[in-house]
């Protein structure tokens, strides 16, 4: 089961070499981890998503726990929790095709943040399974270069 979990941590250098190690100790794969500071500068969030049972995660959040630098860790069930991610994708381009992918752009409330003779590269930013269906849409006229962030989350509510 695929688990996506928030770490409050302390923002000082180490933090997320001692974290991933903990992860990596365990035998646990990482599919996606995006780390930054918070509204408070001394304290960062990571969001990890990682691949286990309910015993894993409850094993990683005990080993979490153990680290002096974790302040909160908590599971953030797809169902209670605003997931995105942030893709920019460079597709090759020409005159004959540019309308098309800017079609497919606004089809997915996606931006075009560059055009050049040759290629256009677009930035959307939703849920994973949005990026993939724009990316699917967009293989067809050739993918140049990808980039994503992976998954960042907060609970919704109070």
């Amino acid at each position: 089961m695929r688990h996506t979990i928030s770490v409050i941590v302390e923002n000082k250098p180490g933090v997320l070499s001692r974290v991933a190690g903990l992860f990596a100790r365990r035998g646990f794969n990482i599919e996606s981890l995006a780390v930054g500071v918070t509204e408070d500068p001394n304290v960062s969030r990571m969001t990890i998503v990682a691949e286990g049972d309910e015993r894993d995660l409850e094993q990683i959040t005990k080993q979490l726990y153990k680290l002096i630098d974790t302040l909160k860790v908590f599971d953030l069930p797809r169902e209670k929790a605003v997931e995105r991610e942030l893709a920019l994708i460079k597709v090759a381009a020409n005159e004959k095709t540019r309308s098309d992918i800017t079609q497919i752009v606004e089809i997915f409330r996606a931006q075009v943040l560059d055009v050049s003779e040759d290629s256009v590269v677009i930035e959307i930013s939703d849920e994973a399974d949005k990026i993939e269906s724009m990316e699917k849409m967009l293989r067809r006229f050739g993918i140049k270069e990808l980039v994503r962030t992976g998954k960042i989350a907060l609970e919704r509510g109070g």
